[in-house]
């Protein structure tokens, strides 16, 4: 019975609400969290060919959803089929392009361009995710709904993947493997990696791929998948700092040439026309101007404008960006992890310290720290993976205007599980002692 109503909600979702409408959208989010937590707690000892298949159904049962959640899509498709006509898609805005080459536009493209919800910018995805969406132009044939199926298999595969890595690392470490139910029938990570399209999965993949080959002594391998996964994703580039804290990494010559190669494969193509100064301007303006889904930024920004009357982003960012990485090498230092459950561990504090400061949290950037916390005894990435839905109520304004009544809810509910996760044992041993 769960998993009949588990699956028609999330079909539910995925090919009849419209994301403005929020309401319904939280009630059947909700139901399907539910649903995921009756199964986690009713399996004492699953069976993971039946718990496989099930999750595996549901997100093929998606297939062919137009994403209803995001319409970053179209720029896949866009980047694809230039990289697929031997076009550079870092060199000029998408507005631009159908200026300046006529000759070679066509109806598909000019679609794609209204589609899209950034079309004066440059692309901001990387070399590696070019090489994904140039498999969808090709195989799509100028059709953007086989387009969308091309990448929504690719992903899938990319989370069968997951699937088994965490089940691999589970039996290492020789810690219930049962966890793997919240990962795999979790409602975020279905709906923004199958449902949405987003590349989180493939990031998670890449880490995890490290960790198995690092607990496998394969460090040449660990630091290669370490590098992809920054060529994936950028963010795990911020996981440096642990790997000089880390004895095994920071002694092996084999993982930093591993790294080396694998970041010179994934960003080289960068060095193509100048197409890095683009790319790194698109990243700048990311940084400087877009805001969605904050805490602590937008307390700041709100002080900001009681002080100077305007938005402060500018200024803000780059100190919130200083104080994360602070944070981040202080941290590195201070717990100089010991073995990999340790460095894990250390990862998903420099994910939350990393997200909670940025000005812009998409949902589906909690994915990869989220599978990583289930190795730990954390739970804030849990609880978050449920509580970001109230994000989704931007969706449901016509100006896509945030509620502070629902930004508000979703931090304290995450606020209290960090609490519980990092301050409540620290202050019982103090109390204690």
């Amino acid at each position: 019975m769960i998993w009949l109503l588990m699956s028609a909600g999330f079909f539910y979702l995925s090919y009849f609400i419209p994301r403005e409408n929020f309401w319904l959208t939280f009630l059947i989010y909700t139901a399907l969290f539910a649903g995921m937590l009756a199964v986690y707690f009713l399996s004492k000892q699953p069976k993971w060919i039946w718990i496989f298949f099930g999750g595996l159904l549901i997100r093929l049962s998606l297939l062919l959803a137009i994403p209803s959640l995001s319409d970053d899509y179209p720029r896949f498709l866009w980047d694809g089929e230039l990289v697929k006509m031997s076009q550079n898609p870092y060199l000029e805005t998408p507005e631009v392009w159908l200026q300046t080459h006529p000759e070679i536009a066509n109806p598909y493209l000019e679609n794609l361009i209204d589609l899209m919800n950034s079309p004066a910018y440059f692309s901001v995805y990387p070399p590696l995710n070019q090489g994904i969406f140039y498999i969808a132009a090709v195989l799509g044939d100028l059709d953007p709904w086989t387009g969308i199926v091309v990448l929504r298999m690719l992903l899938i595969l990319g989370e069968i993947g997951v699937f088994f890595l965490l089940l691999k690392v589970f039996d290492h470490f020789k810690l219930s493997s049962t966890k793997l139910i919240l990962y795999w029938l979790n409602p975020l990570v279905i709906m923004e990696i199958t449902g949405n399209l987003h590349f989180e999965g493939f990031v998670l993949l890449l880490l995890l791929a490290s960790l198995f080959a690092l607990i496998k002594q394969k460090h040449g391998f660990s630091g290669g998948f370490w590098g992809l996964s920054v060529g994936m994703k950028l963010l795990p580039l911020m996981l440096i700092p642990t790997f000089f804290t880390f004895q095994k990494t920071r002694k092996s010559k084999a993982f930093w040439i591993g790294s080396a190669l694998a970041l010179i494969v994934s960003f080289g193509w960068l060095l193509i026309d100048d197409s890095w100064i683009h790319f790194l301007q698109s990243l700048k303006l990311y940084q400087g101007k877009f805001e969605f889904n904050a805490s602590i930024y937008y307390l700041l920004r709100e002080v900001g404008f009681w002080i100077k009357g305007y938005n402060v982003i500018g200024e803000i960012t780059p100190i919130l960006s200083g104080i994360t990485l602070l944070g981040i090498l202080y941290f590195s230092w201070k717990r100089k992890p010991e073995n990999p459950l340790n460095l894990i561990d250390l990862w998903v504090l420099i994910y939350l310290i990393y997200l909670v400061l940025q000005p812009v949290v998409h949902p589906w950037y909690l994915i990869p720290a989220f599978g990583l916390s289930l190795f730990t005894a954390k739970k804030a990435f849990l609880i978050w993976t449920f509580a970001v839905i109230f994000s989704y109520q931007a969706y449901g304004d016509p100006n896509y205007q945030e509620s502070p009544i629902f930004l508000f809810i979703e931090y304290a509910i995450l606020f209290a599980a960090i609490y519980w996760d990092y301050f409540k044992n620290n202050l019982k041993l103090i109390s204690t002692s």
